[in-house]
C-alpha cells in the first residue's frame, strides 16, 4: 500500500498551516515521483536527484554555521506536498576521515528541524540555529523528523535522549523519555535515532544504544520490543525503524552492518547485509532503510559513500545506486556519508498523516 504525504505545510502567523492542494512538479524535474531526497550529512546539504544521478534540487550551501541557507550535519530529510523537512543535526569535530566537515575544535552544532520551500527559503522552525539546548525552542542533536496531521511535527532529539510532539507554534505536546537522562528503564531512552506515529497512535522509536527498537502508548508503556540493551547479537545500535503494511517492522540494525524485516512475532523473515559488497568498508554503518512500493528496499549505506535500491526478491541485486562506493565528494554522482533516503511519492512503511492518538490502549 502506498502511503504519501499530500497535505502541504506553510507559514501561517508564525506557525505550520495546511494547503490542501497537492504540489505539482516543476519542468525541471523537482519532486517528480521516482526521484530521490537524500540527506548528504558531511556534504552539509540535503539533494534531490533523478534515476540519471542528476540533481534537480538542493538545499544547503555546504556551510559548518547553521543559518537561513545552511544546514550542518543533516541526518533527515522528507518531503510534505512541495515543502521539504529537514533536521539539521550539527558535526562533531572533523567527522569524516576524507573529507572533514567541521573544523572547530567545540564542534558545529545545528540543532533545528526546518521546513523549507522551493526556493530554499525556511517557512517554520523549531530550535535555535547552533544552539544546545533542551528548554523552550531548543534542541540537542535532533536526527529525525516527522510531519504529521493538524500541524504537528514528530521530532527525535537525541542529544536530549528524548521523542517529542511539537505544534506549529512550538509546544510540546507530549514527549517519550526522560530530558537529558539517558536509559533502558521507564520512561527513557538512550540515543534515540528515529520515531514514527503508527495507525493505531503508538510510537516506534529506534532506540539505537539500547540496541533495540519499541513502540510504545501515550501512557508511557512498552507494547513491543525487538532487541535487548545487553544483547548486541540481536540489534547493535538500532538506526532507524518502520513499521510496514504487513504488519513487519524494517529495522536497520547498523552495528551489525544489515537490514531486518521483524514479524509481530520477532521472526526475521528477510535480511540484508551490507558489507559483503565488493569494496565495502567493514563496517559501513547503514543508518536508513525504507521499503519501497515495489517490494525493494533503499538503503543508506553511509560510510560505503552510497544509497542504493536492493530488490527484495534476489537480495543481493543492486537495481540502483547513487554515489560511488567509498569515494566521498562532491561532484557528479558522489556524496559523503549520506544518512538518509526517501523515494518522492513513495512513503511506504512510514508514517502517513493521521490523528495522534485516535486509538489508545
Amino acid at each position: 500500500m502506498r502511503r504519501v504525504h499530500v497535505f502541504v505545510l506553510l507559514a501561517v502567523a508564525g506557525g505550520l498551516g495546511v494547503a490542501a492542494a497537492p504540489a505539482a512538479a516543476d519542468e525541471g524535474g523537482f519532486n517528480q515521483p521516482g526521484n530521490i531526497l537524500i540527506a548528504d550529512q558531511f556534504n552539509n546539504r540535503v539533494i534531490e536527484i533523478n534515476r540519471d544521478h542528476q540533481i534537480v534540487w538542493s538545499f544547503g550551501n555546504g556551510s559548518n554555521v547553521a543559518g537561513p541557507h545552511s544546514i550542518v550535519g543533516v541526518n533527515d530529510a522528507e518531503r510534505v506536498g512541495d515543502l521539504t523537512l529537514l533536521a539539521g543535526t550539527g558535526a562533531p569535530p572533523e567527522p569524516s576521515p576524507t573529507e572533514p566537515a567541521c573544523k572547530n575544535p567545540p564542534g558545529c552544532p545545528d540543532n533545528r528541524v526546518i521546513l523549507v520551500d522551493e526556493n530554499g527559503q525556511i517557512v517554520w522552525q523549531y530550535g535555535q540555529a547552533g544552539v544546545t539546548g533542551s528548554g523552550e525552542n531548543q534542541l540537542n542533536t535532533p536526527v529525525f523528523a516527522a510531519a504529521l496531521s493538524d500541524h504537528r511535527v514528530l521530532i527525535t532529539d537525541q542529544g536530549n535522549s528524548r521523542v517529542i510532539e511539537v505544534n506549529r507554534a512550538g509546544k510540546i505536546l507530549w514527549q517519550y523519555g526522560t530530558t537529558e537522562v539517558p536509559g533502558s528503564g521507564t520512561n527513557q531512552l538512550n540515543n534515540p535515532n528515529s520515531a514514527e506515529l503508527l495507525p493505531n497512535g503508538r510510537i516506534l522509536i529506534a532506540d539505537e544504544n539500547n540496541n533495540r527498537v519499541i513502540e510504545v502508548n501515550r501512557n508511557y508503556e512498552i507494547k513491543w520490543q525487538y532487541g535487548d540493551p545487553n544483547n548486541t547479537s540481536i540489534i547493535k545500535g538500532a538506526a532507524f525503524a518502520s513499521r510496514l503494511p504487513n504488519g513487519n517492522t524494517l529495522i536497520t540494525d547498523t552495528g551489525n552492518s544489515r537490514v531486518l524485516e521483524v514479524t509481530p512475532g520477532k521472526k526475521v523473515v528477510w535480511s540484508y547485509v551490507t558489507n559483503t559488497r565488493p569494496k565495502s568498508l567493514l563496517e559501513p554503518l547503514p543508518t536508513r532503510a525504507v521499503r519501497l512500493e515495489n517490494g525493494d528496499t533503499l538503503i543508506s549505506d553511509q560510510f560505503n559513500e552510497q544509497v542504493i535500491e536492493v530488490n527484495h526478491a534476489t537480495r543481493a541485486k543492486i537495481v540502483f545506486s547513487q554515489g560511488m562506493i567509498g569515494v566521498a565528494g562532491t561532484g557528479f554522482n558522489q556524496l559523503n556519508a549520506p544518512y538518509d533516503a526517501k523515494q518522492i511519492g513513495d512513503y511506504t512503511g512510514l508514517t502517513p498523516p493521521s490523528g495522534f492518538g485516535d486509538e489508545q490502549d
